[in-house]
């Protein structure tokens, strides 16, 4: 679908968002191997986490919504996951289909690798060109044994089997990964501990507490214990921080923004965005601040202003990998511009996206110099109106929509459909805070 994008005067208002993906796919997986009914409010709406629950269901778990009305507010729905219980998960007699969703197919690999069967998995053809080796590895190590094309792509043949627990030592940043070997470790024998080069978003740790986990959580590792029963629960997900960053920026490209998001994950592992922005001299403040779930939660507000510029590398990377490409554009309208390093992790994603955050600025009339880890964008540039491409990729779909509302003209962005992967909703709510 190819959509025209107007520029923009101004972005203010107030917005809700859907919930975090990442949370969402978590509770899920959760819930389907707990004992009893897991009720979640605010599930994502995003394709990925219908994937992760399209393949649950093949896999026996019951899984249905529910509209409350409550007696005060507005009604809302509700998802029920009825458990099948630490080794309930039945072969589904197709293969189960991850879509786009990294996060599905390599979590997922972790579950069934403990389970008494074999599982093929695959997903869209972007998916099929994303490294699963760090995942088959340590599950590798545990017992389990796989199949994969070029011993490295899906489609995934798991070859479920009784688990031992190990000491894994991640050679990259992967909240992934990381999640994959946990999830697995509930089903080993012994203690399964996992243990990090740069401490990553915890989510699965904090998911893994409210489902009554045996897991013992140090800054750079956590080691659960296999075969304790998980209980199920009552959830509620945060609004997603990762589709708050295009609002956020979106807001910072105009002087006079007046942005309002709330409910949103304030989860201290993924807030590199936020400090990033304020060390640049954004105005974000956070207000209202509580915790849902085990999840810090609050308001965002946001105010336009002059920006520095930075520099990403190192050990920022990892917190700031999913924003990348937004704050590449942002880049652009800052006095000093933004230099990325050792994020050759980009090239891997939905598409390279060293190549396709280039490619599109290019496009926009922008200088830009490609490195094999990363970019570097001189400040204090025009944007302008052109022809743009997502790529398929939802990450880019929506930064160069915000680019193009900061552009001189008109711009058309071509397959612009694919933020649906991740954010169904992100045009409407956009227009509702965008001021033509």
């Amino acid at each position: 679908m190819d959509r025209r994008i107007q520029p923009a005067k101004n972005i203010s208002g107030g917005l809700r968002l859907p919930g975090d993906k990442s949370i969402s796919h978590r509770y899920a997986m959760l819930g389907a191997i707990a004992e009893g009914e897991t009720v979640i409010r605010n599930y994502s709406t995003g394709a990925d986490c219908a994937s992760t629950l399209r393949c649950l269901q093949q896999l026996g778990v019951e899984i249905y919504r529910k509209q409350v009305k409550p007696e005060i507010g507005e009604p809302f729905e509700q998802l029920h996951i009825r458990g099948r219980g630490l080794r309930g998960l039945e072969p589904s007699r197709e293969t189960l289909d991850a879509g786009n969703s990294g996060s599905t197919i390599r979590m997922l690999s972790g579950l069934l690798a403990g389970h008494s069967f074999d599982t093929s998995i695959t997903g869209d053809e972007s998916l099929q060109r994303r490294p699963m080796k760090r995942v088959m590895e340590p599950l590798s190590q545990m017992g389990a044994r796989f199949e994969a094309r070029d011993g490295n792509y899906p489609p995934l043949r798991i070859h479920g089997t009784k688990l031992s627990g190990i000491h894994y030592e991640l050679p990259v940043p992967s909240a992934q990964v990381k999640s994959s070997v946990l999830l697995a470790g509930l089903l080993a024998d012994g203690e399964t501990t996992v243990v990090e080069p740069v401490q990553t978003r915890d989510h699965t740790e904090i998911a893994l507490q409210q489902f009554g986990a045996d897991i013992t959580r140090r800054r750079r590792s956590a080691t659960v214990r296999g075969g304790r029963a998980l209980k199920a629960r009552g959830l509620t997900v945060p609004g997603d921080l990762s589709s708050a960053a295009f609002f956020i920026c979106a807001a910072l490209l105009f002087p006079s923004s007046d942005l309002y998001l709330h409910d949103v994950g304030l989860n201290p592992t993924r807030t590199a965005l936020l400090d990033f922005l304020c060390g640049m001299g954004a105005s974000v403040k956070l207000l209202n601040l509580a915790e849902e779930s085990g999840e810090l939660i609050g308001d965002i507000h946001v105010s336009g202003g002059k920006l520095t510029g930075g520099r990403i590398e190192g050990e920022m990377v990892a917190g700031l990998i999913d924003e990348i490409p937004i704050l590449a554009v942002l880049g652009t309208q800052t006095e000093q511009g933004l230099s990325i390093r050792d994020a050759t992790e980009l090239r891997v994603k939905e598409t390279d996206r060293i190549a396709t955050v280039a490619d599109n600025l290019l496009r926009m009339g922008v200088s830009v110099e490609v490195r094999p880890d990363g970019l570097d964008i001189p400040g204090q540039q025009h944007l302008l109106g052109a022809e743009l491409d997502s790529f398929g990729d939802h990450r880019i779909a929506m930064a160069f929509t915000i680019a193009a509302l900061a552009a001189t003209t008109e711009s058309l962005l071509h397959h612009s459909d694919a933020a649906i992967i991740s954010f169904p909703d992100f045009f409407d709510r956009l227009g509702h805070i965008t001021e033509l």
